[in-house]
Parts: C-alpha cells; structure tokens; sequence
C-alpha cells in the first residue's frame, strides 16, 4: 500500500496535463483569444461523479496488485484525492508551455507503465521463457513451475499456455533428473487438461501420456500421484484418450496399482476411481465396443478386493467402481459371484460398517457408505437373478 500516495500524485498531474493539453487544442480550434480552462465548478462535478462511480467497478480496481487500464486508475485517483490538490496541480500545469506539457505528458505515462500489472498471458511468458533457459537455477526452476501451476487453473489460461507454445516446454520437463520439476510439470498438465478437451488433445497429440504413464512407477509417491493425476485428466471423458491409454498396457497398470497393498493409498484411490469413471464413461457411450480388459476376472478381483481396505475412503471408491461395472453388459455375474466372492466381501463389509457406526462422530460418513454398500447388493442380486432366469 506504500505506492499509492506517490500513484495518486503520479495521477493528478497525468490528468491535470491530461486537461491542460486538451484545453490548448481547444483553444487553437477556437477564435477566442483566450485560453480555455476547466472551473472549480467543473472539478468538483469530476469529483462528484467519482464518487458515484460503480462500486464494483471501484472494489476491482482498489486492490495493491494493478489497474484492469487507464481508465480505471484515473478513477480510482480521482476518488482517493482532495478536490484542492487536484486545483492546486491544474494550476502548475497550466504554466507549462505546449512543448512542456507534451513532454510532461510522455515522461508521466512512462511512468505509469511501471505500475501496471503485466497479463497473465504475459506472466505465462516470462515463466515458459525462464524453463527454456538452460543455465536456470533449480530454485527458480521450481518458482516458474509453481507459478505456472496457478495460472493455468482458468481454462483459458490453459488454451492461452497452448498457443504460446507452453505444453512443449512443460512436456519436456517431464524428462528433468529432478523429482519435483517432473511432479510440478506433471501436476501443471493435468491442471491444464482438467475438463478441457482442446488441451487433452494437443497434450496427446504431443505424445505425453506414455511419458506420464512411466512416472506414475516412480519411487517418489508424490511424483507418481501427480502423473497419475494428469494420465486422469487427459483420458477423463476422452473416447480417444482412453484408447491410447489401453493401448499402453493402462489396464495392467491399473491392475498393479490395485493389487498392490504396499502401494501408496492415494495413488490406489485414484486408481480406483479412474475405474469407476472409466466404467461409467462406458455406459454412457453405449453404441462403443466394451474394452477387454472391464471383464477380465483378475482385473474384477483386484477392485472388490478394496473392499477388505481398512480405509473408509477406498472402501466407498471401489463401490463406485463396482456398482458402474456390474451395469456392463461384458462383466459377468458369476465371475462376481464365484472368483471375486462379491457376496461375501460385501457381507464382510456390512459388519465392518456396523461396528463403525458406534463411533459418532464418523456415523453420518458411515451410513452413507452403507446405503451406498446396499446399492451395490441390490445391483449383484439383479445381475445374478437375469443370469437364473435366462433358459438353458
């Protein structure tokens, strides 16, 4: 806030030269031989109007970090000035020949520029210049990255970052020795992919998600949930994504995540929750052909065996999972019955939930797994009961 006494005076004599200057025009297009100049009257109506400005208008602009432009800061100056300094500056000015006020003019609009806060577009910019500087220390490395990372939440700063030329350089610091650029330029793609199908293709197009896919099997489990995160968000209602996904082995990857108990349990939730959403990107896509690997029986069992998890939070994702893959026409009642043992694993979990719900404070979270464990139940009993009633 130490800036805006020196702005408000930077601003009064913009405008005062501002006034001055176009009272000399006038003056030369008039045949009056006298000179043209704005009454007391007239500043204080400025002022007036001012302070009946749009009050959003003002909050947007009243804040220590720039001005939306010109206009806006004139506003907001002439809003936080006195009426007589204001007089007092015309009054200085009007004492500069033209020559002096057009220099005045350009020497305070330079300095208006310094106050101005560059685009995020710009900012986007400077830090893609920064990465593509070989000689830049890691320390800022990491700034850029990080600065990078919140810039590109609004999805058009996400299609900005593409056309200049962004997803490449971030694309190739997937390949830094250094975990935490991997993970940060990991994380800024997964970011910018969110929901946004013209970033999953060009991030595609690029050839990123095998490179991602790779980093999840990283021994630094925040590198690996952050790639998985990103391999999330690219094939995320994503027909093509999800195709060259399968197409470098992600069922299998998928599989391993889930079947190791040794994994880190954000990365299992993710996993499973990319299975549910996977399965449920199926069933609203009807006229496309199953994948393969949604009703192979290894595949099922490394999902409903989560179930067993002592996290509550897996436990609720792999219902999810389960309740969108029964629904498919491929998966197989009896392969739920038989090899994964779904029945006894939700019985299992049935009990298991009770006894949780005598700790009070978790008893809400618990009911509703519970009724989302009964949705469940209710969908295997009707997968196994049209499996009875078709004739042999």
């Amino acid at each position: 806030m130490e800036r805006f006494p020196a702005l408000i005076s930077l601003l009064l004599l913009f405008m005062a030269t501002e006034i001055v200057t176009t009272s000399v025009e006038r003056e030369n297009k008039s045949s009056s031989a006298g000179l043209i100049w704005s009454t007391a009257k007239e500043e204080g109506d400025l002022v007036h109007k001012a302070g009946h400005a749009d009050d959003s208008t003002a909050a947007a602009d009243d804040v220590d970090g720039g001005f939306s432009s010109l206009e806006g800061m004139l506003q907001w100056a002439i809003g936080h000035s006195d009426p007589a300094k204001l007089k007092e500056s015309a009054q200085d000015v009007q004492r500069l020949s033209p020559s002096e006020l057009r220099q005045r003019q350009l020497e305070i609009k330079e300095l208006m520029e310094k106050f101005k806060m560059p685009s995020d577009a710009q900012l986007m910019q400077i830090a893609l210049d920064d990465l593509s500087n070989s000689s830049l220390s890691l320390e800022d490395r990491h700034r850029a990255l990080q600065e990078l990372l919140i810039l590109v939440e609004p999805i058009d700063n996400a299609n900005d970052m593409c056309k200049l030329g962004g997803l490449g350089v971030i694309i190739r610091e997937l390949d830094h020795p250094d975990s935490d650029v991997r993970k940060f330029s990991a994380w800024i793609l997964g970011k910018a992919s969110q929901n946004n199908p013209y970033v999953q293709k060009q991030v595609l197009e690029l050839g990123a998600l095998a490179t991602l896919m790779k980093l999840v099997n990283s021994s630094s489990a925040d590198e690996a949930t952050k790639a998985f995160y990103a391999v999330s968000a690219l094939i995320r209602n994503n027909v093509a994504g999800q195709q060259l996904f399968f197409a470098e082995a992600g069922d299998k990857m998928l599989q391993d995540i889930l079947s190791s108990t040794s994994m880190d349990v954000r990365l299992r939730r993710k996993a499973v929750f990319l299975v549910g959403d996977l399965a449920e990107c199926q069933l609203e896509n009807i006229d496309k052909a199953e994948m393969p690997f949604f009703s192979n029986q290894f595949f099922l069992k490394s999902v409903v065996d989560l179930t067993a998890s002592s996290d509550l939070d897996l436990q609720e994702k792999a219902l999810v999972a389960i309740k969108n893959l029964l629904q498919l026409r491929t998966t197989e009642a009896m392969v739920f019955k038989e090899f994964c043992r779904l029945d006894d694993a939700l019985e299992r979990m049935k009990k298991q939930l009770e006894d949780l719900m005598l700790d009070e404070d978790h008893r809400e979270y618990v009911t509703d797994v519970e009724s989302l464990r009964k949705e469940v139940e209710l969908s295997f009993q009707a997968k196994l009961g049209n499996v009875r009633t078709v004739p042999t």
